[in-house]
């Protein structure tokens, strides 16, 4: 199936209330995707969607994203294995981010260091009121 080019968003009432998908990407053309864990609901990513990916998402089921640091398509887990298979997909309330609930594929993993998800440190103030970070887990 191919899905058409996205409408621009509508009125207040249309986008919040309303039943168009009218995703709203910001000035670069993307909006931010958060991606969890289907078995245990565990945050595992953030990324950006621009409209051909979330149009690829959308078509195959699978998680699309846009590097912006590479400026390219990605299709998560195209080389590591790591494909997210998306269960649901939702919006905020104003369509401008998004929530997908992935299953994932290969050892389960997503962030490029090697662990399970991308939070992997808390943050956290030192004694003279620092802002640093805690050390690595899992």
């Amino acid at each position: 199936m191919t899905v058409p080019p996205f409408d621009p968003p509508g009125s207040r009432t249309e986008v919040e209330e309303g039943v168009a998908f009218t995703p709203r990407f910001d000035r670069d053309g993307l909006v931010a995707c958060i991606a969890v864990d289907a078995q245990d609901g565990r945050v595992l990513m953030l990324a950006h969607m621009n409209a051909e990916s979330l149009r690829r998402t959308l078509e195959t089921g699978e998680a699309w994203y846009w590097s912006r640091s590479r400026r390219e398509l990605w299709h998560k887990g195209a080389t590591s294995g790591q494909v997210q298979r998306v269960v649901e997909m939702r919006t905020d309330c104003d369509q401008d981010a998004l929530l997908i609930t992935v299953a994932v594929g290969g050892d389960g993993g997503c962030c490029h260091t090697g662990r399970r998800a991308c939070f992997y440190r808390s943050v956290a103030l030192d004694p003279d009121g620092r802002a640093v970070l805690n050390p690595a887990g899992p």
